[in-house]
């Protein structure tokens, strides 16, 4: 199962991380962990904090025009669901 969403700006970028970051099951301290950063920043990071960085960013793509989606996967749990059945 796949879940799509068209990004627009820091805040709809932040919502599909922070939904993917719930979808694989971790945490937010789990996240910084793994990305060696702290659990502040991947906060600030789904909250959409305004940052000079993602404001030029999202600038640009909307002088060029440029349109930026997302897809999260959500992993499919039937074939270990299978395997336990089996054993």
């Amino acid at each position: 199962m796949q879940y799509h969403g068209r990004v627009s700006g820091p805040e709809s970028l932040g919502r599909m991380l922070q939904q993917a970051r719930l979808v694989a099951g971790l945490t937010q301290r789990d996240l910084a962990k793994q990305l060696g950063t702290t659990q502040k920043y991947i906060w600030e990071l789904e909250a959409g904090k305004p940052s000079i960085m993602m404001n030029r960013l999202f600038a640009a793509m909307q002088a060029t025009g440029m349109e930026l989606s997302a897809t999260i996967t959500v992993p499919d749990d039937g074939a270990e669901r299978d395997e336990a059945d089996r054993g």
